[in-house]
């Protein structure tokens, strides 16, 4: 693959090699790319969501330190300290601070830390890319037994915020499988939940499952539980950004809630995810508080065409915005993985993951 992945590549735009990636913010009114030169540039994408996703920010973290490597002219202990600011844009997604510390491990004996930063980070990326298209050949598995099951042409499956090449590498984790479903010929239908308070299903999942013309239907995250309940939800798979090595998962704010409602109406709920989003080294995540303005403010096209952000609450209101919630094992019916279906305990993950 050589750098050159569906939501970033490596470019040579600017008159240095740097990495170019989409940018998800204009979305899905705009598209548009921005060139990540520098460390800062990186940790600002990823802070501001110019990038955002588990997956996709680890590797744009990998690269990141490539970048780095570049203006520290390869010395590894300046890198060190320019990683430092990388591994701190996002605490809560586990796979950026794997992949930079993949990348620090492995250059540790380097005789040229910038041409090795960059063949790492190439690598890495293709290894993720190659754990994607696993987990949408098992996840399409899961899918093509629930529609033998039950008896039905067409498959609803349910997911939340974004889950395809926008949040991890190429194939993506939640979608994965609907995209290897639709290679095979298998008759999906996609209910996308608008994940407020950002609209990460609204903006990105949507756009994204429409330039693959994946058949999807927008809803209010009201109204999962209602489809859920007169039979219009045959599964649901969403991704994470954390899974500890009890089951619990970390992942975007209302996927709590979605669980709640699937276990409530004897519906499957699968999480998907590569190797870089486990964590085995905590069961317990602060959960990130954000600022209000996200729950106060929307972003839309008005009648003349034109973007604009809009005030949705009274001035003086209060808002609280939380990005994650945090969903026990309890709920899950099993995690989709690229080595396999597993479910969400500790001997079953210890055995894929650690055995």
């Amino acid at each position: 693959m050589q750098g050159n992945y569906k939501s970033f590549w490596l470019s040579d735009a600017m008159f240095d090699e740097c990495l170019e990636v989409i940018d998800q913010r204009q979305l899905p009114f705009v598209y548009d790319t921005r060139y990540l030169t520098n460390t800062e540039e990186v940790v600002n994408a990823i802070k501001n969501r110019t990038v955002c996703g588990a997956g996709v920010v680890g590797v744009v973290a990998a690269f990141g330190v490539y970048m780095a490597a570049i203006e520290v002219d390869g010395d590894y202990e300046a890198l060190g300290e320019k990683t430092v600011l990388l591994r701190e844009a996002c605490l809560i997604t586990r796979n950026l601070a794997w992949a930079v510390d993949v990348m620090m491990e492995r250059l540790k004996e380097s005789q040229d830390v910038i041409e090795d930063a960059r063949a790492f980070a190439i690598e890495l990326s293709d290894n993720e890319a190659l754990e994607s298209q696993k987990i949408a050949e098992v996840g399409c598995e899961l899918i093509e037994e629930m529609r033998k099951k039950s008896g039905k042409e067409k498959i609803n499956i349910l997911t939340h915020a974004s889950g395809g090449y926008l949040a991890f590498v190429d194939d993506g984790a939640a979608f994965a499988p609907i995209y290897e479903a639709k290679r095979r010929g298998v008759d999906v239908h996609v209910w996308v939940d608008e994940t407020r308070p950002r609209g990460e299903g609204t903006s990105l999942g949507s756009w994204e499952l429409a330039q693959n013309e994946i058949d999807h239907t927008i809803i209010t995250d009201t109204a999962a539980g209602c489809l859920m309940q007169r039979g219009d939800v045959d599964m649901v798979i969403v991704s994470a950004d954390r899974v500890s090595e009890n089951g619990d998962v970390v992942a975007k704010v209302g996927t709590y809630l979605l669980a709640l409602a699937a276990n409530d109406n004897n519906i499957p709920f699968y999480v998907a995810f590569p190797t870089s989003t486990f964590d085995a080294m905590t069961n317990e995540v602060r959960i990130e508080e954000r600022n209000g303005d996200e729950v106060k403010f929307v972003k839309g096209v008005d009648a003349d065409g034109v973007v604009r952000r809009v005030r949705i609450t009274l001035d003086g209101s209060a808002a609280v915005s939380f990005g994650f919630d945090t969903t026990p094992a309890r709920l899950i019916t099993g995690l989709i993985t690229n080595r396999g279906v597993c479910e969400a305990n500790y001997n079953e993950i210890k055995a894929k993951f650690r055995g």
